[in-house]
C-alpha cells in the first residue's frame, strides 16, 4: 500500500457491541439486500432515525471494502520495512513545517488536551498523507458490509449505528465518502467513534472530520479520553505509549507514530 493512502482501522478500539445481534451475517453478499431490514429494525430499535434508517436502506455490498479487509499486508513488516513502505521521513519533514506554520493551532490543543502537535501530526501524515487522501468509498456502505461479513461483524456493528446517527444529526450523509473500512475524515476516525470523541473545534456548530481544525481537536480529545497524561512521555515503555495503543492495535503503527511524533517535536 502506498504511503500517500490511509490503511486499516484509524481508530479501532473505542467502541463494543452491545446489543445482541439478530440479523444474520454471511461470508458472501448473497443475502445483503435481505439483511438491510433485519439491521434496520435493530438500528431503529436503538434510537435511530428516519434518516438514519434511509441511508442504510440505501447501500450496497461494497466488494472493495471486502477485498481491502482481506488484504492488510503492511501490517506484517518490520518496523524499519513499515516506516519505509508508509512514507515515515517525508511525515516527518512535511509534519514539521506543518506543525511551524500552524503553530497557534497546535499549541492551543496542547494547552486544552495535553497532547503534543508531533502525535496529533503523525496520525495525521500517515492516515491521509496529511488529507491528501481521505478516501472515496461510501461511509455507509462500508461499514454496514463490514456489519453484514460475519469475519468482524461485532466489531463493526457500533461503529454502523453510529455512522446512522451522524446521519441523523447531519454531520454526515448517505452519500459521504471516506476510506475502505469507512473510516471518516484528516485522521480515519470510525463513525461510533466520531459520534462520541468527535469535536467542533473551529465553533461553526457541527463536527466535519474533514475539516482539519474539527480532526486534529477529536483526535486530540480521543487521545486525552482515552488517558493521555500531559506532559508524561509516548515512548514505548512512557505513560502515553498505552495511549496510542488505543488509537490503533497494530504495534508497528504505534512504533512508528512514537518515533515520529518525537521527531516533529523535536
Amino acid at each position: 500500500m502506498s504511503a500517500l493512502k490511509p490503511f486499516f482501522l484509524a481508530i479501532g478500539f473505542a467502541v463494543t457491541a452491545t446489543a445482541s445481534q439478530a440479523a444474520s451475517c454471511s461470508d458472501t453478499g448473497g443475502r445483503y439486500e435481505a439483511w438491510k431490514p433485519e439491521m434496520a429494525a435493530e438500528a431503529r430499535a436503538e434510537g435511530v432515525g428516519e434518516r438514519g434508517i434511509a441511508a442504510l436502506m440505501g447501500t450496497s455490498y461494497s466488494q472493495a471494502t471486502i477485498g481491502a479487509d482481506r488484504n492488510q499486508k503492511s501490517f506484517r513488516y518490520t518496523l524499519d520495512k513499515f516506516m519505509q513502505v508508509r512514507g515515515a521521513e517525508t511525515i516527518i519533514k512535511q509534519g514539521r513545517s506543518r506543525k511551524a506554520k500552524n503553530a497557534g493551532l497546535y499549541d492551543a490543543l496542547e494547552q486544552r488536551y495535553g497532547v503534543p502537535a508531533g502525535v496529533l501530526i503523525a496520525i495525521h501524515g500517515m492516515e491521509t498523507a496529511f488529507g491528501g487522501y481521505m478516501g472515496d468509498t461510501n461511509i455507509v456502505s462500508a461499514i454496514a458490509t463490514l456489519t453484514y461479513d460475519c469475519r468482524r461483524s461485532g466489531f463493526f456493528r457500533p461503529h454502523l449505528i453510529g455512522a446512522l446517527k451522524l446521519v441523523d444529526e447531519g454531520s454526515i450523509t448517505a452519500k459521504s465518502v471516506g476510506a475502505k473500512h469507512g473510516e471518516w475524515g484528516h485522521t480515519q476516525f470510525l463513525p461510533g467513534n466520531a459520534l462520541i470523541y468527535g469535536v467542533d473545534g473551529n465553533g461553526d456548530g457541527k463536527v466535519d472530520l474533514n475539516n482539519l481544525t474539527d480532526a486534529m481537536a477529536s483526535t486530540a480529545n480521543f487521545l486525552r479520553q482515552k488517558g493521555w497524561q500531559p506532559g508524561a512521555g509516548y515512548q514505548e515503555g512512557q505513560p502515553n505509549f498505552a495511549v496510542i495503543k488505543q488509537w490503533n492495535a497494530a504495534t508497528v503503527y504505534q512504533q512508528a507514530i512514537a518515533i515520529m511524533g518525537k521527531r516533529i517535536d523535536g
